[in-house]
């Protein structure tokens, strides 16, 4: 236990210390980019094909999904990921960035075994929480 206490001790001299404040900055003017492009999306699909808001919305959402699975394919949406911190992993994106990867990664186990499956041990904690937190607002609004 003590050599665990000293080795951990000697390699914290050696880590650098994270910039906090500039990964702050960053991911919070990323995020707004990035928001600010779906309310441009948003914005252009209700302009151009004459629809209502709501179906805007979803085509918007749909339009970063395949955005993030496109770039996950390809391989560029870790870099991205990277250097924009927070800003680009709590949104929709990172979410459909998770998935693509675990499918991805597990391919050559098969569509069952491997791609569905792990598709859903990364995604199940996120569809189970969303749901219950879903409940238990739906039930305060109906109370109030």
């Amino acid at each position: 236990m003590k050599l665990k206490e000293n080795y951990q001790q000697a390699v914290k001299v050696f880590q650098p210390k994270p910039p906090y404040v500039l990964n702050g900055i960053k991911a919070f003017f990323i995020g707004g980019l990035l928001c600010l492009a779906g309310e441009a999306l948003q914005k252009g699909y209700v302009f151009l094909f004459d629809m209502s808001l709501l179906e805007a919305q979803h085509l918007m959402l749909l339009t970063f999904i395949f955005l993030a699975i496109v770039l996950t394919g390809i391989g560029t949406y870790d870099s991205f990921s990277q250097f924009a911190g927070a800003g680009a992993t709590i949104l929709i994106t990172g979410f459909a960035n998770a998935l693509a990867s675990a499918a991805l990664e597990h391919r050559s186990e098969g569509w069952i075994t491997g791609v569905a499956n792990h598709m859903f041990k990364i995604g199940g904690a996120v569809i189970v929480y969303g749901i219950v937190v879903a409940y238990l607002f739906g039930t305060i609004h109906l109370i109030f």
